[in-house]
């Protein structure tokens, strides 16, 4: 269930860039291997071929200008 949310959060996020005509605006961090890049969501989606090759679950943030829109949180381990 959390992970439906999750994703419904993205796929809004990456709607309103797309059809907003400010899509360079926005601004995606996702893993790629043990680093974290930053890239622009028009970057990112031909990067990552309409989520083909870096696929939605490694995303950790999304900011337009320097607002944080989305985040994803991590559990430390005990």
């Amino acid at each position: 269930m959390i992970t439906m949310v999750k994703k419904g959060i993205l796929e809004e996020i990456f709607s309103q860039a797309r059809f907003s005509g400010e899509s360079n605006s926005y601004v995606v961090s996702f893993r790629d291997f043990e680093k974290i890049r930053e890239i622009t969501l028009p970057k990112f989606i031909i990067e990552s071929d309409n989520f083909e090759k870096i696929p939605s679950s490694r995303i950790t943030k999304i900011r337009k200008n320097n607002k944080i829109l989305f985040e994803k949180i991590f559990k430390q381990d005990e």
